[in-house]
C-alpha cells in the first residue's frame, strides 16, 4: 500500500473524518486529502510533507517512522540540506538583563582585540613600507645622478624624472542591505509546523501591514503552562540568502524571551540560534550575519497580557541582507 493509502485506511479504522484530523493536527483539509491521494504538491516542500505525514500518522494511530522511510525512498527530492554557515552573530538592539550585558561585553572584547590586531599589523606594515621606501628613494637618487652625469657628459639636457605609479587596488564600497521578502510564513511549535499556534494568521506578519498580527495561544504561565518549550513563526526565504538584520514589531506587553534561529532545514533542532533578546517590547532589531533558507522567530518565554495570562503577538517582520 502507498503512504496515502496507509493513512487513509488508518483514519477509516480510527473512525475519524478529515475535518477531525485537520483540527487535531492543524493541517488544512486540502493538504490531508492530497496526501491520502499521494499528492504532496500542496505541502510546500519535502520537509513540510514529512512533518505532515508524521503528524497525520500520530493522529490516526499508525507508525510514522515506516511512512517517513517510504517517503524518503520513493518521493523525497535531493534537497540541499547543508548546515547553516553563521558568519557573525550579535545581540539585539534592545536586549536587557544579565544575558544581554554578557553578550555585549563579549562582543566588545572581540572588537577591542580586532582593533589592537589591526593597529599592530598596520604599524608593522608602515614601518616596513617606510624602510622599503627609503631604500628605493636612495636607489632612485643614485640612478638619477648617474643619468644626469651621463647626459651632461654627452651634451644633453637633464632628463625628466619618470612619473610614479600607484599599485594599490581601489577598495570597493560596501553593498547596502536590501529588503528580503519571505515566500511564506507559517506557525511553528516544538513538533514543527503541525503544532504551531494561530496558524491561520501567520502570513499576516509579512504582509507589510502593522495593523494585523499573529498571536500565540494564551497560557497560564510565561513558560507555556509547563506544556511546551516554545512557540514561533517559521519564515521560508525560498532559497539561501545572506541575512544581516531582522526587525520585529511586537504587540502587547514587553517581557518575552525571544530567539532568532536560522538554517537550511525547517526543523527546530537544525535551526541555529543567531541572535536573542530578553524582555523586548515594541520594535526589536537584531543584527547578525548568516546565510540560510529558513528563519525561525522563536519565543522561549511569553509576556503577560491584559487578562492575567501570557501571550505573544507579532505584527510585522522585516528582514534585510543580500539575496
Amino acid at each position: 500500500m502507498s503512504i496515502g493509502a496507509v493513512l487513509a485506511d488508518a483514519r477509516w479504522r480510527a473512525r475519524l473524518t478529515v475535518s477531525e484530523v485537520s483540527r487535531q493536527t492543524r493541517i488544512r483539509e486540502a493538504i490531508i486529502w492530497g496526501i491520502e491521494k499521494d499528492d504532496y504538491s500542496a505541502c510546500g516542500g519535502d520537509a513540510y510533507a514529512r512533518g505532515h505525514i508524521r503528524a497525520i500518522a500520530h493522529a490516526v494511530g499508525t507508525d510514522p517512522d515506516r511512512l517517513i522511510q517510504e517517503y524518503d525512498a520513493t518521493v523525497r527530492t535531493a534537497d540541499d540540506i547543508k548546515e547553516l554557515v553563521v558568519l557573525h552573530t550579535a545581540a539585539a538592539t534592545r536586549t536587557s538583563g544579565r544575558r544581554g550585558r554578557l553578550a555585549w561585553t563579549a562582543a566588545l572584547g572581540v572588537a577591542v582585540l580586532a582593533i589592537v590586531g589591526w593597529a599592530t599589523f598596520h604599524v608593522a606594515s608602515a614601518a616596513g613600507h617606510a624602510s622599503r621606501s627609503t631604500a628605493v628613494a636612495a636607489a632612485d637618487r643614485s640612478t638619477a645622478s648617474h643619468h644626469h652625469a651621463s647626459a651632461a657628459s654627452a651634451g644633453r639636457g637633464t632628463p625628466s624624472p619618470s612619473p610614479s605609479h600607484s599599485t594599490a587596488a581601489p577598495v570597493p564600497p560596501p553593498v547596502p542591505a536590501q529588503a528580503l521578502t519571505p515566500v511564506r510564513a507559517v506557525a511553528s511549535g516544538p513538533g514543527g509546523t503541525a503544532t504551531g499556534d494561530d496558524p491561520q494568521n501567520a502570513a499576516m506578519t509579512i504582509d507589510g501591514s502593522r495593523s494585523t498580527a499573529w498571536e500565540s495561544d494564551w497560557y497560564t504561565t510565561a513558560d507555556f503552562g509547563h506544556l511546551q518549550s516554545g512557540t514561533g513563526l517559521l519564515l521560508d526565504m525560498g532559497r539561501r540568502v545572506t541575512i544581516t538584520d531582522a526587525e520585529i514589531t511586537l504587540g502587547g506587553f514587553p517581557g518575552a524571551d525571544l530567539q532568532l534561529r536560522a538554517g537550511n532545514v525547517p526543523v527546530l533542532a537544525d535551526l541555529h540560534e543567531v541572535a536573542s533578546s530578553a524582555g523586548p517590547g515594541g520594535t526589536v532589531r537584531m543584527r547578525f550575519t548568516a546565510r540560510a533558507k529558513y528563519v525561525l522567530i522563536w519565543f522561549t518565554s511569553l509576556p503577560p497580557d491584559a487578562s492575567g495570562t501570557y501571550q505573544a503577538a507579532v505584527h510585522q517582520i522585516v528582514l534585510r541582507g543580500q539575496p
